[in-house]
């Protein structure tokens, strides 16, 4: 009996843990399309992008993710177009998810230094829950694990559901600033197995930041080749009763970036006896010409300890050059996004 009943409380708590809060990755800004639908065409030209983070690696229930992007920016209509898979794989049961998403954004030039991006995203997601990571009794003797097929039931498959997913977002930004919002989910889809219902809850998020130029430099017009700069920032979102905090920095000396932040709301405590400090995230980047890679690692700082393993996260981009726009769009239509490239 205890056989049958243990995979169903395994299922049971892994898909709590995928209702309450989506996959995450340190280098947010080096994953825009999965950030703010806002940011489809953000570079103004076609970009390529690459990302992958394995969370907890010394945990046998931990968390990889892989996230696949393409975007364009259509200089002769505003508008930016993208499309971006990501797949997740969580804990001994494999709980598996794939999302495959569309984004649209459209660009305002309010004025002269000053653009706002609109965005929407909708998408198709899938869901399944993989029997064979977990272990049977008939797969044991006395001598141990015999490593034989299992003939339990639950061994022979798991439960999948799929249904679509519609997410906003909006950017406001200038040569030196930026600040976006962006609504994940807003449809709320039903991602139970049974026939019960288990509402995916709205992700809210806001992203912030200011690019400060090294003293001598305004980056206005050409007046260098590569960026010197640092560049503040924060990443808060909320979904469902939880909230989290990304805040710290970006260093930019071409072609090196590096960068530091912490994780965590310390104020705050959902438990009394559990500490809200996540991680400290530590960035090494470089960007040459249009292509641009990232590595990263969070060291964990929560109850949870150093032993986890942390996580450890890499990211690629390369940009193409740009669309040639009609001759009569003006000037500022170029004007792109101040965002890190990581």
């Amino acid at each position: 009996m205890i056989k049958r009943i243990l995979p169903l409380m395994i299922m049971t708590l892994i898909c709590l843990k995928g209702w309450s809060q989506d996959p995450q990755f340190s280098q947010f800004y080096a994953n825009p399309l999965y950030l703010n639908p806002a940011l489809a065409g953000g570079a103004l030209a076609p970009r390529l992008t690459a990302n992958y983070r394995n969370q907890w690696p010394a945990l046998s229930a931990n968390f990889v993710t892989a996230s696949f992007g393409a975007d364009v920016f259509l200089p002769n209509y505003n508008s930016g177009i993208g499309v971006q898979v990501t797949t997740d794989s969580q804990g001994l049961g494999n709980l598996k998810a794939t999302d495959v998403a569309l984004q649209y954004s459209y660009q305002i030039n309010l004025n002269d230094v000053t653009s706002l991006r609109l965005g929407i995203q909708g998408g198709f997601a899938s869901r399944s829950l993989d029997y064979y990571g977990l272990t049977f009794g008939d797969q044991f003797n006395n001598g141990g694990f015999t490593g034989n097929p299992s003939t339990d039931p639950f061994a022979q498959g798991g439960p999948n559901v799929s249904y679509a997913d519609f997410s906003t977002g909006m950017m406001v930004y200038s040569d030196w600033y930026w600040l976006g919002l962006a609504a994940h989910h807003i449809n709320r889809p039903n991602q139970a197995f049974s026939g019960t219902e288990a509402r995916l809850p709205v992700k809210a998020s806001l992203q912030a930041g200011l690019r400060i130029p090294f003293a001598g430099y305004t980056f206005l017009g050409n007046e260098i080749d590569k960026e010197k700069s640092i560049s503040p920032a924060i990443l808060y979102k909320k979904q469902g009763k939880y909230d989290q905090l990304d805040m710290g920095l970006y260093v930019t000396i071409e072609p090196l970036v590096l960068g530091m932040w912490y994780r965590g709301i310390p104020f705050k405590k959902y438990e009394p006896s559990i500490n809200n400090h996540e991680s400290l995230v530590f960035l090494a980047g470089f960007r040459q010409d249009k292509f641009s890679i990232g590595y990263s690692y969070d060291l964990t700082i929560s109850t949870l300890g150093a032993g986890s393993g942390g996580a450890h996260e890499i990211s690629l981009s390369y940009i193409f050059e740009p669309l040639t726009p009609k001759p009569r769009r003006s000037r500022s239509s170029k004007h792109q996004l101040s965002c890190p490239k990581f």
